[in-house]
């Protein structure tokens, strides 16, 4: 995210130690100025308490800034948990961790995240009733909310191709780096369009299955990001876009699922003067914050779909606003985040 206006700093970081279960980690609440900061729950092998911190800070904020840009009535936050390094009782684990949100007096929304599952949001609901994520109800919104992510970036994808290259993605080579839960689901998405796959994922049993099933060429991640491609889709974890990265990406377009793509502020602009289009991670990845937010809020699957289809035109209404103001598309996207969160009358894409 870049600084178009100086943003606030996190309202509040509650540092998570419960020794009796192993629960360590850290809950940001970025902002609650458009309402409780929601974000989900990360469990992660940090090397320090220090690492852990500043991730939890950096998915927070970008949750402040998608949950804005999305229209939802929530703020941001985040919660990263620390992997003990042997064994655990996970139930107690999050047992726990669902004690101390509802400490925090539905200031703060949990979910699923990397290395969380329904399973574990589950037993937090038995602690709090400030989670979403559990098991879903028939015609309700609910469960792994990566299906909904997915859809959405394959929406943004749609718009950043034909803005770009003026064509659908039949025929197109894209790379996705990542076939967790949403890479593998995007795949889904891409195979039924016609799309071409290059894909990079560590685990062999992971990558044999989408060679199987798509027909998808299988390259490491440090190959795939070097690979002629029209579409590159990171869905692993964040910071991958850095300056070697950017140097030599032969895409056109990058648009994928994975938070804080971007490994400073300058590989944005970077990727505008190689005529790359960055399609920005935090608006085109909000279809799970979307489900999760219909889940918590009592609204229908009918209206998930409406708002997950529309994450596209929002992506095309960002892009017109860069050109005509000279931005990057990151730089525009946190334009209007920032506007929103301000609460201006006038947002940047009605100015």
């Amino acid at each position: 995210m870049t600084s178009a206006h100086q943003p606030l700093p996190p309202e509040e970081i509650v540092t998570l130690d419960d020794p009796e279960t192993g629960l360590r980690g850290v809950i940001v609440l970025d902002s609650t100025r458009l309402g409780a900061a929601a974000g989900g729950c990360r469990l992660w092998r940090y090397p320090s308490q220090e690492d852990a911190t500043a991730d939890a800070l950096r998915l927070a904020r970008g949750m402040t800034y998608k949950n804005a840009l999305a229209g939802l009535p929530f703020g941001g936050g985040k919660a990263v948990i620390r992997e003990p390094a042997g064994p655990f009782d996970r139930v107690a684990l999050f047992a726990a961790f669902g004690r101390a949100v509802e400490r925090l007096g539905g200031r703060y929304v949990t979910a699923e995240d990397a290395g969380t599952s329904v399973a574990d949001m589950t037993e937090v609901a038995r602690h709090t009733r400030h989670v979403a994520g559990i098991a879903a109800q028939p015609g309700r919104p609910g469960g792994d909310p990566s299906p909904w992510t997915a859809l959405g970036v394959f929406r943004a994808m749609e718009v950043a191709v034909a803005r770009r290259l003026g064509t659908t993605l039949a025929g197109l080579t894209v790379g996705v780096q990542g076939l967790g839960h949403v890479g593998f689901a995007l795949c889904e998405h891409l195979h039924q369009a016609g799309a071409k796959l290059v894909v990079a994922e560590p685990r062999s049993h992971v990558a044999a299955r989408a060679a199987a099933q798509f027909g998808a060429q299988v390259m490491t991640s440090s190959a795939l990001a070097e690979a002629r491609m029209d579409v590159f889709a990171p869905c692993a974890l964040g910071g991958v876009l850095d300056f070697g990265v950017v140097r030599n990406l032969r895409a056109t377009v990058v648009c994928g699922a994975a938070n804080n793509q971007l490994f400073g502020e300058l590989q944005g602009r970077h990727l505008a003067d190689r005529g790359i289009l960055y399609a920005p991670d935090y608006l085109v990845n909000a279809g799970g914050i979307i489900n999760v937010a219909a889940e918590y809020l009592g609204w229908d699957e009918g209206e998930v779909r409406q708002r997950v289809d529309q994450i596209g035109a929002r992506l095309g209404e960002i892009l017109d606003l860069a050109d005509q103001r000279g931005l990057t598309p990151d730089e525009a996207a946190d334009l209007v985040a920032q506007s929103r969160i301000r609460g201006d009358r006038a947002d940047a894409l009605a100015a």
